[in-house]
């Protein structure tokens, strides 16, 4: 596929490294190929709330494509016009009635755009001067409240000389206004997303680690209050995504000792109840950074798509989970 638009967030591939777009069930079953690249990276597919488009980001830009899209069948993907926005990174979203994608880009704020394309409109506040806190303060867009009106957004902060140096929780209305702090703590937190009926925050952070970069999953009331911790195992754990119904959470799972979210790693995407309990392992493929970063669920609640990134035989699919641990 080539891109005619020129990007200037470009993530390369290793040599002989495919990127696939891939569309799995709730039930395990075999993942369904949708688009697949060798060039440059694809990652964090979106699902369009009408079930017809599978958005995802490359190279900077924003693309679809038809969801029952395969190789060599019906148009490839096209580019979501922009504006000048060419740095857009894997931290997109699309509002409840799928008009609007908001998306992160290279200069820190989160920006809307007509899904149909159109000119930018930035969303987020540049830090006010004398306000306290450390500059530049940057914007990474997680998810959207079901009434469209309210952002979760993860705040970085430099601090000490790390440019990543907090990493909190954040809200502000979609429409534009004062931001709302979460959480308030060097522990990092990425990933908020709302779930459906909105009662609720899920995302990851090593609050109540004694490990570094032990990510664990949570969820509170978008309000701060109720903080609950779902998972507490050996594994890192990230990005919880809550299916349309509200019957399932989605993640994705990192090997013990893994430390943030790196690419190219052997990862395992989990499944479990909203409130926490056992998890079920779907599927393990090479992957990570860019393989479910955003929320990905079919309207259906029964499919998702996700993103692996293997190495050798193009016929090579997604392995067998390994046992669950």
């Amino acid at each position: 596929m080539t891109i005619t638009a020129a990007g200037t967030n470009v993530r390369p591939l290793a040599p002989g490294q495919r990127a696939r777009l891939l569309v799995g069930d709730v039930d395990g079953g075999p993942a369904r190929l949708v688009h697949e690249t060798t060039g440059s990276a694809l990652e964090a597919p979106n699902w369009t709330p009408d079930g017809r488009w599978l958005v995802f980001n490359q190279d900077g830009l924003l693309l679809r494509i038809a969801a029952d899209a395969a190789p060599g069948r019906g148009p490839g993907p096209e580019v979501i016009a922009t504006g000048g926005i060419t740095d857009a990174n894997n931290d997109h979203v699309l509002s409840p009635d799928g008009r609007t994608l908001y998306l992160s880009a290279g200069d820190g704020h989160i920006h809307a755009v007509p899904f149909g394309g159109g000119e930018p409109r930035r969303v987020t506040n540049p830090p006010a001067p004398g306000d306290g806190k450390a500059h530049p303060f940057r914007h990474f867009l997680h998810g959207v409240s079901p009434d469209g009106r309210t952002l979760a957004y993860v705040g970085v902060e430099p601090f000490g000389g790390d440019d990543w140096g907090y990493r909190n929780i954040y809200t502000l209305p979609a429409a534009g206004g004062p931001d709302v702090r979460l959480t308030d703590t060097s522990a990092p937190s990425d990933g908020p997303e709302f779930s459906p009926d909105g009662a609720w925050i899920y995302f990851n952070s090593e609050l109540e680690s004694a490990i570094e970069g032990h990510a664990q999953l949570f969820r509170m009331r978008p309000d701060g209050t109720g903080l609950t911790r779902l998972t507490g195992d050996d594994r890192v754990n990230w990005f919880p995504h809550l299916s349309p119904d509200g019957r399932h959470l989605l993640y994705l799972s990192f090997p013990p000792g893994t430390e943030g979210h790196p690419a190219d790693r052997d990862v395992i995407l989990r499944l479990m109840d909203p409130d926490g309990g056992a998890p079920r392992d779907l599927v393990a493929f090479p992957g990570g950074q860019g393989s479910l970063n955003v929320n990905s669920w079919a309207p259906d609640s029964r499919h998702f798509a996700y993103v692996d990134y293997p190495l050798g035989a193009a016929d090579a699919g997604p392995a067998a989970p390994p046992p669950l641990s």
